[in-house]
């Protein structure tokens, strides 16, 4: 059975999507970029903060689920300029604990809104 996840507490989304879809105990999460979910409003002009503010986006949706960040197995970052890999090495050394999820980072010529960093995941919840 599939089923829609939505949280409050994530940016509503932008389009023809939903924030997330279950299927069984699988959970694929749909693009978060760094929206406020109050304001709809990017939470910064600054890289760094943009990344925390999309993984915080993630983790609420997660959570939404019935999961957590340390349920992601696949995590799909995409980047305006890839100068700033680093930081979101940084980052998920914050967010994620080993074993790390499998991740891919993309560079991008453009991301929705003018965004600087858009990541999408797959959770397995136990």
């Amino acid at each position: 059975m599939i089923e829609v996840i939505n949280s409050t507490s994530a940016p509503e989304a932008l389009g023809t999507y939903s924030q997330a879809i279950q299927h069984g105990n699988t959970v694929y999460l749909s693009g978060q970029i760094p929206l406020d979910a109050e304001t709809m409003q990017f939470s910064s002009e600054e890289i760094r903060l943009q990344i925390v503010q999309v993984i915080e986006n993630l983790s609420a949706v997660c959570e939404a689920a019935g999961g957590s960040l340390s349920n992601i197995v696949k995590l799909t970052v995409y980047l305006i300029d890839l100068n700033h890999f680093p930081l979101i090495n940084d980052a998920m050394t914050h967010y994620f604990s080993k074993p790390y999820p499998a991740r891919t980072t993309l560079g991008v010529s453009a991301l929705p809104r003018g965004a600087q960093v858009e990541m999408d995941a797959i959770m397995v919840i136990p």
